[in-house]
């Protein structure tokens, strides 16, 4: 057999595994990376600690609330547990590149060694990017975005929101930017693997930005600020795709090229 992109011999070739190995792979990747989580919920429960996380994660709607006014805790049980799903989530997002690279080990038996060369740098930049988009939502986002609620909350109305509420939609509003900030490693892929051109890519441009727009305003609360703040940046990172997968293809050997 031979190599389907070079027409060299197949590496791989006598390498497939039987299916109980990789139900085994899968269930010793898994392991390692619950292990990563709990030891980094371990590290992050011992500081900041899980009140320590609360109050960073709270910074952004208290700098728009009055100073001695605090977030409240309608349910009976959510001082306990609302704590205990952030240092969760807070764990997760610190061990996303052990998690990453458990998900890359798993699927790298499969790969030709060309493919191996760049997984990992991607997952390293997808990390990046994650964290970026994290970071993009806890110090810039939330800000504008509570103030621009707040200039719409009546004088008579004491703004005190509930901790559950708070929590669940500043996580969601993570994972929105956090897979939304994914845009170039997704560009780069589809044309490394000869999904689409470069061409297409920059044909689809214009579809692509309306196309971010509406999930923009599908995933993030119903105000301009949060909208546009997801909206432009998938946009600018389409086209640091687009860059990333133009060098991708012009570093390509050229046996692998010579298809396209």
């Amino acid at each position: 057999m031979s190599d389907p992109n070079t027409g060299a011999p197949d590496e791989m070739a006598g390498t497939e595994q039987p299916f109980v190995q990789h139900l085994i792979e899968l269930r010793d990747r898994l392991i390692y990376s619950i292990i990563g989580v709990a030891i980094c919920m371990g590290a992050l429960a011992i500081w900041p600690g899980p009140s320590g996380l609360i109050d960073l994660i709270a910074v952004p709607i208290r700098a728009h609330m009055p100073p001695d006014a605090k977030l409240i805790a309608v349910g009976v049980f959510s001082p306990f547990f609302i704590p205990l799903k952030v240092l969760m989530m807070a764990g997760v997002l610190l061990a996303l590149p052990w998690l990453m690279y458990q998900a890359w080990a798993f699927v790298a038996p499969g790969l030709y060694s060309h493919e191996k060369h760049f997984a990992l740098p991607l997952i390293v930049f997808g990390s990046i990017l994650a964290y970026g988009g994290i970071a993009f939502v806890q110090f810039f986002v939330l800000d504008k975005m509570f103030g621009f609620i707040q200039n719409f909350t009546p004088e008579s109305v004491a703004a005190t929101p509930d901790i559950a509420s708070y929590v669940e939609a500043i996580l969601s509003l993570y994972l929105a930017f956090g897979l939304a900030f994914q845009v170039p490693i997704v560009v780069m892929l589809l044309a490394r693997f000869n999904l689409v051109t470069v061409e297409k890519l920059k044909d689809f441009r214009g579809y692509f930005v309306v196309l971010s727009f509406v999930i923009a305003a599908v995933v993030t609360p119903p105000d301009v600020i949060s909208q546009l703040a997801l909206a432009v940046p998938m946009c600018i990172l389409y086209e640091l795709g687009i860059v990333g997968a133009r060098y991708m293809r012009n570093s390509r050997p050229p046996e692998e090229t010579a298809g396209d």
